[in-house]
């Protein structure tokens, strides 16, 4: 069964990206590609979604539609499914499909398109909201970075409780510590 894992880095105090949608934070990090077992998870990925937000600075900050070869090194050759309500830059050659709407309207799709593999939910928070929403979440991976900002994007902005919230596994990932979590319905 395709699951929906939510993985990302968050600073100390939950926050993805500043108020500008910039992860810039993230990569002053040192040693920031040691938060995790990267390559290890993304092999288990079929599919990607990601929200407007995400997807358009990833996109500008890579100068992706200029340089489309730098996308495998992100995502590989994954689709993508980008929910948004607006029109934005599409990186040639890349198996992108920009999608409106509620979660649970494009769930079955995004899971088929996965084949036997789970979906990345890259971000935002308030995706990652959307498919707890739909009942679609169900895992939690949080690498802590050393880092805060006074203000921001919310890492879920969303009421769980412990009794939707189970942890898993607790590690030190270089500069960070992971954290992953069950979440049930």
């Amino acid at each position: 069964m395709t699951r929906a894992i939510f993985y990302t880095a968050s600073t100390l105090n939950g926050f993805l990206a500043d108020e500008h949608d910039s992860l810039e934070w993230l990569f002053a990090v040192p040693d920031a590609d040691t938060g995790g077992d990267f390559a290890g998870f993304l092999a288990g990925i079929g599919a990607l979604v990601q929200g407007s937000s995400t997807y358009e600075w990833v996109v500008a900050h890579e100068d992706l539609v200029a340089h489309p070869e730098k996308w495998p090194g992100y995502y590989g050759d994954r689709p993508t499914f980008v929910f948004t309500t607006r029109e934005l830059p599409v990186v040639p050659g890349v198996d992108i499909r920009f999608v409106s709407g509620r979660v649970e309207d494009h769930w079955a799709v995004i899971a088929t398109a996965s084949g036997e593999r789970d979906v990345w939910v890259v971000g935002g928070g308030d995706l990652a909201g959307q498919f707890v929403d739909a009942g679609h979440l169900d895992e939690l991976v949080v690498t802590f970075a050393p880092a805060t900002l006074t203000s921001g994007k919310p890492l879920l902005p969303r009421n769980l409780g412990v009794d939707r919230l189970t942890l898993v596994d607790a590690a030190r990932k270089g500069p960070f510590a992971a954290l992953r979590y069950r979440v049930t319905a």
